[in-house]
């Protein structure tokens, strides 16, 4: 898949991302989405949505991902950028759920790459998808 006019190593994400979207578990839906999470030593944690019948604790692909480092070793912060694909019209976003714990594990200004299997992508940040965002600083104003 050619993804015109985005770097190499965001079109190696989206590949690696695509690559995990095969391995999503979806037997409800048939909607598969993978992710792929770079972080600070290049190193690639994949993600993929797995569905549940109780439909509540099926898990996204973005947060697998995270999870997956974190339980990895990788710590909040360590993360370099991620890629989430879908096949969607446009580039498929991240739900609000994964929104908040990306607020939860990346820095501010790490870059969400966001594709389709049609070549179409954009790229944002993490404090750009979920401004206002309630954060661990946020705990910190709580009374005592």
């Amino acid at each position: 898949m050619i993804y015109e006019g985005l770097s190499d190593n965001y079109t190696e994400l989206l590949h690696a991302a695509k690559e995990a979207m095969t391995r999503a578990y979806v037997p409800y839906s048939n909607f598969q989405v993978g992710a792929a999470l770079l972080d600070d030593e290049g190193h690639i944690h994949y993600g993929c949505n797995v569905e549940n019948a109780a439909y509540g604790p099926t898990n996204c692909a973005e947060r697998t991902a995270l999870f997956r480092a974190v339980a990895d070793g990788k710590r909040p912060g360590q993360f370099q950028a991620i890629a989430v694909i879908g096949s969607t019209d446009g580039p498929i976003a991240p739900c609000g759920v994964c929104r908040q714990v990306l607020v939860e594990l990346c820095s501010p200004d790490m870059p969400v790459i966001m594709g389709n299997l049609s070549g179409q992508w954009s790229i944002s940040t993490v404090s750009s998808i979920l401004p206002g965002a309630f954060t661990p600083a946020s705990l910190d104003n709580r009374e005592r």
